[in-house]
This record gives C-alpha cells, sequence and structure tokens, in this order.
C-alpha cells in the first residue's frame, strides 16, 4: 500500500487531504478527512472509527442491534485501506478518496455484520463450490432541483439549456442526454479518475430520470463497491452543477420509480459461462439460478426494498416485479434474460430499488442462484406475456411483512450469516418505528 500511496503523490502532487470512504448499512457513506501529513502513517496502521457505524439506520442513528452500540460501550473499530482504490476527488481539488474495510481494533477480524464483509462471506461461499459469479449494476436515479416545493417535496430538475423544469420523461431521449451533456460528461470523467467502470448512459421514463450501467466484473465485491462510489460520483458531480441527485425510489408519485438492477452470471471450474447456451446444459444451469432467485425473494424483500418509499414501486402495470415470473427479453418479470447468446449469457435481478444497499443485494441475488444451483431446482415456464398484471399474494410488498420474512428466513442465513437476518431487521425496525412515530401532512388532511 505505501507504493501505490507513493507512486500517488508522485501524479497528484497537489493532495493536501484524504477522504476515508466507507458505506453503512443503508449504503450511505461515511468516514474521516485527514491531512496529507496523516497519510502514510493511516496506510501503515489504519485509524479508529465507531464501530457501530455498520450497524446505523438511514438516519445515522444506532438502536443497539443485538447489543452493538450501546451495549458494549460503542468501541471503535479500525479501519484500513482498500488496495487499488487510493483516487482523486475530480469534484474537490485536492481531496483524495481511499476506500476502506472496518475490523476489529484487538483482533483484526473483519465484522461479521459489515456489509462488505456480508458480500465477501458470500463470494467465498461459491469460490469454494468451485463457481466464480461475474456481476454488474445498473443504477437509476432523478437529477432535481435545489429548491423545493412548499410542502418538502422535490421539484423536477431544470433543462440547463432551455431553464424550464423537466415535465415529461422523455425516455431514450437523445436531446434529453444533450441537454444534461455537461452534467453526464462529468461524471463519465469523474468515474475515469477514480476506475468506476461506468459504460452506457440512457434517459429514463421519469422527467430528470436516468440511468448509467457499469461494466461486468469477476468480483463481485468490486462489483459493489463500483455501485456505491457512483452513487456517491453522481450526488456530488450533481451539486457542482446546482441539482441534486436523488435515488429516493418514488420520488415523484405520478412518474417511474428508480431502481437498482443486478446483471449475474456464473462461471464454473473451465472458466466457462455455466449459463451459456451452446453448452449442454447452458439453459438448464440458467434455469436453476432463477429458481433460486424465486426461492429466495421473498426472503430477500427486506434488503431488496429497505424503505416504505421502496415499496411505492411495487405496483401493478409498473414495470416493476410483483411477481416472481421469469422471461426471456421481458421487462414486466423479476428475473429477465436480456437477449444475450454465449459467454453474455446472464440473469437480471429487477426487484431492488435504487437506494438498497449494493453489496447486500448482490450477496442475496447470488446466495439465490446458488441455491438453485445447488439443489437443481425447477423454475416453471417462462412468463411471455406481462406478468405484473396481478401481485404475487405471497410476496412481503410492505416493510413490516418484508422483516417479518427475513427475520423467518431459511435458505439465506446460510450465505449471509447465521445471525445476520436479525441484526439487520433489528436496525429496520427500530427505523420503521421512528417512521411512524411522526403524523404526516396527510392524516391531517384527512383525519383533524
Amino acid at each position: 500500500m505505501q507504493d501505490e500511496l507513493s507512486r500517488f503523490f508522485g501524479a497528484h502532487p497537489e493532495t493536501t487531504h484524504l477522504d476515508t470512504v466507507l458505506f453503512d448499512l443503508c449504503g450511505n457513506a461515511y468516514g474521516k478527512r485527514m491531512p496529507r501529513a496523516h497519510m502514510e502513517k493511516f496506510f501503515e496502521t489504519g485509524s479508529p472509527i465507531c464501530a457501530a457505524m455498520s450497524l446505523v439506520d438511514v438516519q445515522g442513528n444506532t438502536a443497539d442491534p443485538m447489543g452493538y452500540g450501546f451495549s458494549d460501550g460503542d468501541p471503535d473499530a479500525t479501519v484500513m485501506p482498500v488496495a487499488g482504490t487510493l483516487a482523486p476527488v475530480p469534484w474537490n481539488p485536492g481531496i483524495a478518496q481511499v476506500l476502506c474495510q472496518p475490523a476489529n481494533a484487538s483482533t483484526g477480524e473483519a465484522f461479521w455484520y459489515d456489509p462488505r464483509t456480508v458480500l465477501s462471506r458470500t463470494v467465498s461461499i461459491l469460490h469454494a463450490a468451485g463457481l466464480r459469479p461475474v456481476v454488474a449494476a445498473e443504477l437509476e436515479f432523478y437529477l432535481i432541483d435545489s429548491a423545493r416545493a412548499e410542502d418538502g417535496s422535490p421539484l423536477p430538475a431544470r433543462s440547463p439549456k432551455t431553464g424550464i423544469p423537466e415535465a415529461a420523461g422523455r425516455v431514450l431521449s437523445l436531446a434529453k442526454l444533450d441537454e444534461y451533456q455537461p452534467f453526464l460528461s462529468g461524471v463519465e470523467a469523474a468515474c475515469a479518475a477514480q476506475a468506476i467502470p461506468s459504460s452506457t448512459i440512457i434517459s429514463e421514463y421519469g422527467a430528470g430520470q436516468f440511468e448509467v450501467n457499469l461494466e461486468h466484473r469477476d468480483d463481485p465485491v468490486r462489483a459493489a463497491d463500483d455501485a456505491c462510489l457512483l452513487r456517491r460520483v453522481i450526488q456530488s458531480v450533481a451539486r457542482q452543477f446546482g441539482m441534486e441527485a436523488t435515488f429516493m425510489s418514488k420520488p415523484f408519485p405520478d412518474m417511474a420509480g428508480s431502481g437498482l438492477h443486478i446483471h449475474a452470471s456464473v462461471l464454473g471450474p473451465d472458466g466457462q459461462n455455466l449459463f451459456d447456451d451452446r453448452r449442454p446444459e447452458g439453459q438448464a444451469m440458467l434455469g436453476h439460478a432463477v429458481a433460486g432467485l424465486q426461492a429466495t425473494m421473498a426472503e430477500g424483500m427486506a434488503i431488496f426494498a429497505p424503505n416504505l418509499n421502496v415499496f411505492r414501486r411495487f405496483a401493478a402495470n409498473n414495470f416493476t416485479p410483483v411477481t416472481r415470473d421469469w422471461g426471456e427479453n421481458n421487462r414486466s418479470v423479476a428475473f429477465r434474460v436480456p437477449v444475450s447468446s454465449g459467454a453474455a449469457r446472464r440473469i437480471e435481478h429487477r426487484a431492488s430499488g435504487a437506494e438498497a444497499n449494493p453489496y447486500l443485494v448482490i450477496a442475496a441475488v447470488l446466495a439465490g442462484m446458488h441455491h438453485g444451483i445447488e439443489n437443481r431446482l425447477d423454475p416453471g415456464p417462462m412468463h411471455s406475456g406481462n406478468a405484473g398484471a396481478e401481485i404475487d399474494p405471497e410476496l412481503p410488498l410492505t416493510p413490516w411483512d418484508s422483516l417479518k420474512a427475513l427475520r423467518a428466513a431459511k435458505i439465506l442465513p446460510r450465505w449471509l450469516g447465521e445471525d445476520y437476518p436479525a441484526i439487520y431487521a433489528s436496525v429496520k425496525e427500530a427505523e420503521f418505528a421512528a417512521f411512524r412515530s411522526a403524523i404526516s401532512r396527510r392524516e391531517y388532511e384527512w383525519y383533524l
């Protein structure tokens, strides 16, 4: 790591400070900023930070889940830099950043409840079985005005060229991309500077809504790193242009929701894609993986939809999966097989909201796929039409029902960790309780 630091200083002599970057259970970035004079020591010995940060809710509060937070005296963890992640911060000249991993300050062991560790554990189980998963993420988001409406609700972004608020989605509009090109170019430049493998950018259905795709990696942990860091890039660059970027799943009730779509395949011991339809068992193996995702979808809904707003996406005929169907080239299903063949054959998992934690989502997706492959499960026939006309009554499509399903999970704990469903549920239950304690404006309008 010291060599990496020396090379970085040589390439970026203007660096004055370093941001240590970690991501909590809700996918929010946290860390410390230190002066350049402290960087060399940090790369040798790490730095202390509150261990409970891996278990805070969306407001940054701890509910002492399973005795971590208050009961154990709120101890420090030691955070160490992740090799190969030191990079400049283009929107903040003179600042560098490095992704970090928290560990027990006494033993040096990674915390079992840290989301990055949860994914690492899941990947290690697949590797032990001779399987190498390949993963990529697609992130949808809205650009919104930096101002708010009188009631605090968001306002659509204003076109940088016309100054007129966005009123329609203009899906796949090249004109919309042209209007926002300075922002999009800023995102691309920041991704290049930070080695985040972004690729295609498209205009989505909502007003001011876009999607950025990431390249596939055969290291799912780094793929999740990419997704988390990309969200930080998008939000930071948006502020440079006088806008805000939100990954809130449903910021506008009458517009499309934003999702986090995961594309995944699995390589076998020979390095070949198990889903390759040119192989004798390729299509069957893909089906097994889909069936595993079907079997674990209900258990994982609390991870795919981590707050009340995400569940607003789940409505009939809304291009958001409300069943466990699968299909070829069909956007109404939960598990879509995109038009692809050979080495590119893969599954697109479409259930997650945009603000879901990428580490946990990818862990749950890989767990489901491995479960199906291992047990050679049958996914049933593909759905060829609209799978979103009727909602599957067995899916827990409320926050409270989803947490009950996660606590009762029989499959996912093997991969996520036996205690992880319970500790995750404890954090979110406390968050939801705090959320429900506030009286909404509509309650006053309807019931006062």
